[in-house]
């Protein structure tokens, strides 16, 4: 499972023209899902982006996480995230898990993150062609991979 995360400080999912989701300053969580991917990588991935400090302090250090600033949290499927560009100049996405695998990922790692939240999360439309604005925040951005833990 693949994550981009930007801190924003707002974003926004719309759908033929109309707005379906929308939040101010957090974190906007683009989500590729691959066949390998289970639980144990929801349970990394949701862990890592609730308590990763990317948010200013007091004396202006980013030390503060999503969870001590109370922010909002916007999750908008992606499939791309999962490309390779190995070969040629049109990427595969041959790693990305079909809908049926997929949605039931997606799905449950939303709720991981609304649990460690303790608060509903926003998110796109699974499969959805959408239209994600977003006001980058530094620029702040972030990918990370569970089968890459680094």
């Amino acid at each position: 499972m693949r994550v981009l995360i930007q801190r924003v400080t707002q974003a926004s999912v719309a759908i033929a023209g109309e707005t379906t989701a929308a939040i101010g300053a957090g974190l906007l969580v683009l989500v590729g899902i691959e066949e390998a991917d289970g639980a144990e990588d929801i349970e990394w991935l949701t862990d890592k982006i609730t308590r990763l400090r990317v948010f200013d302090d007091g004396q202006g250090v980013m030390n503060r996480s999503v969870l001590d600033t109370g922010g909002d949290v916007l999750v908008v499927s992606q499939f791309t995230l999962m490309a390779s560009t190995h070969k040629g100049n049109r990427p595969s996405y041959i790693r990305a898990a079909r809908p049926e695998v997929a949605v039931p990922l997606y799905e449950t790692f939303v709720r991981e993150l609304e649990l460690k939240l303790n608060r509903r999360v926003p998110t796109g439309t699974f499969g959805a062609d959408m239209q994600v604005s977003l006001v980058n925040d530094g620029p702040v951005t972030i990918w990370m991979d569970s089968k890459q833990k680094e």
